[in-house]
């Protein structure tokens, strides 16, 4: 069974501001006071710029997507996130915007690579975000992101 993922993850009043603009947007809880708002086709169609920069690296990331994100930052930290496994191999990119600015990354994991000893990408997003493993395995099990193997699973758990 294969994962894919690509989201905004972030405080409920940030990804608030960034949604409430574009009514494709729709955001759901998270663990640790994070909420997630799915890069659905919907909403990508509805905040791509036509000419405007692509974020490097990124795959679903819409061509002006990176200055919202600054824009939406402005209340606090923002997390663009991006996972594509299938039979324990796959790829991870994250990338975090705080202030207006990048913060941190993009941060890469390619398909042939072993996760590092510090987390994958996603992991280390989230701990800059605020999130504690705790018990968990690591940071992504620890706000539940695997509740859903599909991008568009998680609109089902929205409505």
């Amino acid at each position: 069974m294969g994962y894919c993922l690509q989201a905004v993850i972030a405080s409920e009043p940030v990804l608030r501001d960034l949604a409430d603009t574009i009514e494709e947007a729709r955001i759901g809880p998270l663990g640790q006071h994070l909420w997630l708002l799915p890069m659905t086709d919907a909403f990508f169609d509805a905040v791509t710029v036509a000419g405007a920069p692509k974020l490097d690296g990124f795959w679903k990331a819409p061509a002006g997507f990176g200055s919202a994100l600054a824009a939406c930052s402005a209340k606090g930290p923002a997390a663009y996130v991006e996972a594509e496994f299938f039979g324990g191999n796959g790829t991870q990119i994250a990338q975090i915007w705080n202030d207006g600015n990048v913060v941190l990354g993009p941060l890469h994991l390619a398909e042939d690579e072993p996760f590092p000893a510090i987390g994958s990408p996603i992991s280390q997003a989230l701990r800059q975000l605020g999130v504690a493993k705790g018990e968990h395995f690591d940071e992504f099990d620890a706000v539940g992101l695997g509740r859903h193997r599909d991008t568009n699973d998680w609109l089902a758990a929205m409505d």
